[in-house]
Formats: structure tokens, sequence, C-alpha cells
């Protein structure tokens, strides 16, 4: 964790397949150590040749006390702490940035997605099952969005027995919180030995592309997934395809056929994912 190269690579502006590919043939050590003749040699594009060459101007010190400052781990997918369970999704993210216990991403981890624009039903059913998986020492992950995600936080931190993950679109500095109102959330997670963590570097800010990406973190690093409340076209679905995708189960709790927050979870049910009643569930499938 915190190999001076691999944050250095980790800062580059490539997507997250190309570092990928490249860290596959080469560490990040070497490419730093490449001339521009030599990448050329070695057949990289003049796209990712430029980026490469433009990362060497980047002000590494500062990034580095930003780092240190706020205690953030950076680890890459070669290092021996990267959790396994993500090696088995699409895509894997090259490097995670990440502040709090890296343990909780080895535990027994349940994620609880759902709409943002929650019903008061959604945020209280939310809010309790997550409590009660915290109980039982099982950590709740989400997202840290506003509606579900908020609420599955805020039922594990009442506990506290179980620790909760978040998982999020933008960099882990604390001016990158998104939403802002989840500020003491974010801190509160931290406070109790919970993790924050993302894909994306410090700075990155909170765009609407970051969010598909980040669900698949959620879901691989979540044993079971749980969708509370999920409207036809929610991004909570994604997480749930994506953990189909990844073999994990899938629950859904059962919503009032009259409510557009239902439409998303009830059709889950009627293509096969269980029916989610009570926590007791998910130890029976």
């Amino acid at each position: 964790m915190n190999n001076s190269y691999d944050i250095w690579f980790s800062v580059i502006d490539l997507s997250n397949n190309s570092k990928l590919k490249i860290l596959e043939k080469y560490s990040s050590k070497q490419i730093y150590g490449f001339t521009e003749n030599e990448l050329k040699k070695f057949n990289f594009n003049e796209k990712i040749i430029k980026k490469i060459l433009d990362a060497h101007k980047f002000k590494l010190d500062r990034y580095f006390n930003y780092l240190e400052k706020y205690n953030i781990k950076v680890v890459s997918f070669k290092d021996k702490e990267y959790p396994q369970s993500l090696n088995y999704i699409s895509n894997k993210p090259a490097f995670l940035y990440l502040r709090g216990s890296i343990d909780n991403l080895y535990s027994d981890n349940v994620a609880v997605v759902g709409s943002r624009k929650a019903t008061s039903y959604g945020k209280y059913v939310s809010k309790k099952i997550s409590k009660e998986f915290s109980d039982r020492n099982i950590n709740v992950v989400s997202g840290l969005a506003i509606g579900i995600d908020k609420y599955a936080h805020l039922g594990c931190l009442e506990s506290n027995i179980g620790k909760t993950i978040a998982v999020l679109g933008t960099g882990v500095s604390n001016q990158e919180i998104y939403p802002l109102q989840n500020k003491k959330i974010f801190e509160r997670i931290l406070e109790n030995d919970g993790t924050i963590i993302s894909e994306f570097k410090l700075g990155t800010k909170p765009e609407k592309y970051n969010f598909p990406l980040r669900n698949r973190i959620i879901s691989g690093i979540s044993n079971k997934i749980i969708v509370v409340e999920a409207e036809e076209k929610s991004g909570s679905l994604i997480t749930a395809e994506l953990g189909l995708e990844q073999g994990k189960d899938i629950f859904a709790v059962p919503g009032n056929i009259t409510s557009k927050n239902s439409v998303g979870t009830n059709k889950l049910i009627s293509e096969g994912a269980y029916v989610f009643k009570s926590v007791e569930d998910i130890f029976i499938c």
C-alpha cells in the first residue's frame, strides 16, 4: 500500500481498463522510468504516451502530503491487501483509495441499496434491517447517496457491531463529500471503524458516469445484495444486475404496486430475485 510509483500511476488520466492492461505487463515503477522512445518501442500509442509523460509534471509532493494528512491508503490490484472478491468482477478497479479499516473489506458484507427518492417506508426498512445486520456482526455496504443508502449507513451506525462501508463515486477527501448533506455520516463512519473507498483519485468530482462504475464495487465486496426500493430505471438495479453477473444472491423488498418506487423491486422478484421479508432470509439461501 502507498507505493509512491503506484500513486503516481493512479493519477494518470487513463481509463481503468487501460491501467489494468498496462500494469498486467509492466510495473508502475517501470512505466515511471520509461523514456518517450522506450514507450514508443513497446508500442504504446501516442495518446497514452502523452498522458504518461504529462503525469511527470504532476505535483506529487502535495498529493503525498494530502494522503498522509487524511490517512488515505492506495491499494493496487497487485497488492496482497487487495480484496480477492474484486478479482472476479469485470473491469476490476486497478486502484482503491481507502480511508478507515481495510479489514472490513474481507468480512461478511451485505449491500443495502435503493432509490435516492426513498419513501418513508423505504427509509424505515433500510435503517431497520441495516441495524439488525450490524447487530449480527454483518457489515453493511452502500453508496452514501441520499435516500436508501443514507439510512442503510445510519442503521449500521446505530448498532456499530458490524461496520458500514461507503463506496463513493468521487474522491475520498473531506473536500469531496457528496452529497454534502451526508458529511456527518461520512465522519461517523470513520469515527466508528468503518470504511470509505473509491477507485477515483483525489479531486474527482461527482460526474454522472462515475456512479454506475462504483456500483460494481458495491456488489463486488458484498456477499449478498438487497434492493429496498427502486424505480424502473434505478441505479440500484445496475448493482443487482452486476451482482447477478458476479454470482451473488439478489434480494428485493416487495413494495406497494401503486408506488413507482416499487416497480424495480417487484420486477426483480418477478425475474427470480429472493423476496426479502426479514434478515433471516439471507441465511437460508
